[in-house]
């Protein structure tokens, strides 16, 4: 009995994670006054791997993330300026979007990267007290390190 309770459990099929190496590359913001890049490492084992550095007004910040497995779901996982790890789990998963959410977190609640061609697109939205909010970046891809022109 219990062999059969075994094979039949090996014959159940495992969701797939969504395709997300789209993501991957180096991208550059130099929008709004400011220098933001985030790099993706293309998906290994099922995670990957993100660094983002921003410069604005003289002043640099800097996030790690990870997109992986977290508690059996595909979640964005964030550490801004190196804080603890807050996730995001996977919602909505299309060709080129993806779409994390928390609701629990205090801002953002959502994480949505976009891709089309050589853009790709980030926001961030949720509820800040009692109103909705968002931050939006669009990224060109590039080539690694490449940095804003100077004016």
């Amino acid at each position: 009995m219990l062999t059969a309770l075994i094979a039949a459990g090996l014959l159940q099929t495992t969701p797939t994670s969504p395709d997300l190496s789209w993501m991957a590359g180096y991208w550059l913001d130099c929008s709004q006054g400011r220098e933001a890049s985030e790099t993706w490492t293309d998906p290994r084992g099922g995670v990957l791997i993100g660094a983002a550095a921003t410069m604005s007004r003289g002043r640099a910040s800097f996030e790690f993330a990870r997109i992986a497995p977290v508690n059996g779901v595909l979640s964005y996982v964030a550490q801004p300026g190196g804080a603890p790890p807050t996730a995001f789990g996977l919602i909505e998963a299309t060709e080129g979007r993806a779409v994390f959410q928390n609701l629990d977190n205090d801002f953002p609640q959502r994480v949505i990267y976009q891709r089309t061609g050589d853009v790709l697109t980030a926001r961030i939205e949720g509820h800040m007290g009692d109103r909705e909010q968002s931050m939006n970046w669009r990224f060109d891809k590039a080539e690694l390190n490449t940095r804003c022109p100077t004016t």
